[in-house]
């Protein structure tokens, strides 16, 4: 016999929530996973003044990470200047 029992159906529901979120972040993280496993060949940089070489993974999440701070400094002008 099935229940209407608010407690229990909020407690499905968030159970639910909580396994599909979990799922989620499983699926994200193999994925993160197989893209570093699959970008590790060194690649040569070229800077103004000389060159290294390192692997392809660290250029890529190193150019991330800069564009997520540009953008959040950019961001953070435009709107003292909207202001």
């Amino acid at each position: 016999m099935a229940t209407s029992d608010p407690t229990q159906v909020s407690a499905q529901k968030r159970s639910r929530r909580e396994l599909a979120r979990t799922g989620a972040l499983v699926l994200l993280a193999v994925l993160m996973t197989l893209f570093a496993v699959l970008n590790v060949e060194e690649v040569q940089v070229n800077w103004i003044f000389g060159k290294s070489s390192t692997p392809l993974i660290i250029v890529i999440v190193v150019s991330l990470l800069a564009g997520i701070l540009f953008g959040y400094v950019a961001e953070l002008l435009y709107r003292r200047r909207k202001d």
